[in-house]
């Protein structure tokens, strides 16, 4: 049986936080010092990964995405990557990387069978770029999207928070990367899961402003036809064809409804949306000898009890106690 809540909404996309350490310091994410980060014989292992995967593959997963904290300071995450690709009805993984380590891991993942990856960078600027992460690295961001388009991953996404008063200056930029290299950009609007309580409202840059400053400052951009229901990021092009932008509104216009994602943090807590308060304890029953059916009975129970949206617009909100290093993002 599919993997159904109340609202109807099918699951199929399973997001994997590997580890929740970082080797970059985002303010939007992590504090700036003296991060208290999980023991690392709390991590789930790869072996314990896969037996999750095997067992949500026939309660109809088909999409995968690793992420972290930064996934590739994991030890040889290509060889996970291996084990999930083998899995025959898995028919789409995809990685989030900050892409420091992106150069010097981009073959190898290929080779694994990642196909699709994903580079948080919100700045083009190296100045706002170390003013946002608060590490250095900027340069080293830029030669792993290029080595990943070297050795073959299509698509290649750069993944922006979209802050007001920060990132306004960045917008056309990132446009005629996108229309240079063929890189999409995704615009994501800035959410409410810092660790150090600097989100406001007043601070989110939304998606209509970024679509109108792009097609009165480039060209117009124009909606992409058919796209999926599913994904979170709603795609335009500019009206020559060159040139690729998402907007992820999580704030302003919510995707909540055509939700198809659920997570397990790297410390093995199901977690049925990103903004839950409630967790599922599945590395307690994979490390005390529960049977498959028991840890499918878990998931699906999770998966039932999702509430109808995040509320962000509502007086209802309540920040979940996790930050999104601890989540993954």
């Amino acid at each position: 049986m599919p993997l159904v809540d109340r609202f109807g909404r099918v699951h199929t996309n399973l997001r994997i936080s590997v580890t929740d350490r970082c080797n970059i310091r985002c303010f939007y994410c992590m504090p700036a010092e003296n991060v208290q980060f999980m023991d690392r014989g709390n991590l789930l292992t790869f072996e314990e990964i896969e037996r999750f995967v095997r067992v949500a593959v026939p309660l109809g997963l088909r999409k995968i995405r690793l992420t972290g904290g930064e996934p590739l300071v994991r030890r040889d995450l290509h060889h996970l990557v291996a084990l999930l690709a083998a899995i025959p009805e898995i028919d789409d993984i995809g990685l989030t990387t900050n892409g420091l380590l992106l150069a010097d891991q981009a073959q190898a993942l290929f080779d694994a069978g990642l196909r699709r990856v994903n580079v948080s960078l919100d700045a083009l600027d190296p100045v706002k770029f170390q003013q946002i992460t608060r590490r250095t690295g900027y340069e080293q961001v830029l030669a792993g999207i290029r080595e990943a388009q070297r050795v073959g991953f299509a698509p290649v996404k750069i993944n922006a928070v979209a802050i007001r008063g920060i990132t306004e200056g960045e917008l056309v930029p990132f446009a005629q990367l996108a229309r240079q290299t063929g890189v999409e950009i995704r615009f994501i609007e800035f959410m409410p899961l810092d660790a150090e309580g600097q989100w406001g409202r007043d601070r989110v840059l939304f998606g209509k402003e970024i679509i109108d400053l792009l097609s009165r400052e480039v060209q117009p951009l124009v909606p992409v036809g058919q796209q999926d229901p599913h994904a979170p990021a709603t795609e335009f092009e500019f009206a020559d064809g060159r040139g690729r932008i998402g907007i992820i509104a999580s704030v302003s216009q919510p995707f909540c409804g055509n939700c198809d994602r659920f997570r397990i943090t790297a410390d093995g807590k199901l977690r049925n949306c990103l903004f839950s308060h409630d967790e599922t304890d599945v590395r307690a029953m994979l490390r005390g000898g529960a049977p498959d059916q028991e840890i499918a009975a878990a998931i699906e129970a999770s998966i039932a009890a999702k509430n109808e949206g995040h509320e962000i617009n509502s007086a209802r909100f309540v920040q979940p106690q996790r930050p999104m290093y601890s989540i993954g993002g």
